[in-house]
């Protein structure tokens, strides 16, 4: 059964997108099929895997408001196994267009229903915010990975939107999971990464991966090329977090 997962968190700069890339990627790495999904108008997703996105002839808008079907726009990554649905600026029109709209909650789900059986997992980079785009993909998903920062603010918000996902969950979509909070931008040097980490496993328990994704150059570059950290340098700190995190979702 395909498993649909939704990166989120509306705090922005806290590894959401690198996250989704790059599980993405290590999930196809391992043999898997992987759809990722670019559901932020700000389209970094679609930047970060090399897409000319003034190119595009459709995406993820289109598929949204119906104008075009899922098989319309599926494109080819450089990893074996690995599917993109696009985005682009057309994306925030959807938030405005669709306010009055029937059930405008379940669009992406209903988007996503023809390939639902066609993937091992369909990975959803939402936006930096509690919008009408992340309530459909919270609507559409079967869990949800929280990334948490390893900084000051880090835990602050972090109830609100535990408390969106709770209220989905009865409102639209029973099944709704957390999966996981991952942390990201770790630093083993600083006391304040190192109480980040005792904090949130103080709180959220055995919902804390063990993996940590620390703060790491070729991460930050990777995207600049179009790539994930992966295919970049597979050698770096960064890639070999990824891959034990990729390694310990799959065991979850």
């Amino acid at each position: 059964m395909t498993q649909i997962i939704s990166i989120a968190n509306q705090k922005g700069g806290v590894g959401k997108t690198t996250t989704a890339v790059n599980l993405a990627a290590c999930l196809a790495k391992l043999k898997k099929k992987v759809l990722l999904v670019d559901c932020d108008s700000q389209a970094n997703t679609t930047t970060a895997m090399g897409v000319d996105k003034p190119a595009l002839k459709a995406s993820l808008y289109e598929g949204l408001i119906g104008d075009a079907g899922i098989e319309d726009m599926l494109l080819p990554t450089m990893l074996q196994g690995l599917n993109l649905v696009p985005a682009n600026v057309d994306l925030i029109g959807f938030e405005v267009e669709m306010m009055s709209a029937p059930r405008r909650e379940a669009r992406l789900k209903e988007f996503l229903f023809p390939v639902s059986d066609k993937f091992d997992f369909i990975i959803i980079d939402c936006p930096p915010a509690l919008s009408l785009l992340t309530l459909n993909a919270f609507s559409a998903s079967h869990a949800v990975v929280i990334p948490l920062q390893s900084e000051f603010f880090a835990l602050e918000g972090l109830g609100q939107l535990l408390d969106t996902i709770k209220r989905v969950k009865n409102a639209f979509n029973k099944s709704l999971i957390i999966k996981g909070i991952l942390v990201t931008m770790f630093d083993r040097r600083t006391n304040l990464s190192q109480n980040v980490v005792d904090d949130a496993s103080q709180y959220f328990n055995d919902l804390v991966f063990k993996t940590k994704i620390p703060r790491n150059v070729k991460l930050a570059e990777a995207p600049s090329y179009g790539l994930p950290v992966i295919l970049y340098d597979k050698t770096s700190p960064g890639a070999k977090s990824y891959m034990s995190f990729a390694r310990e979702l799959l065991k979850r």
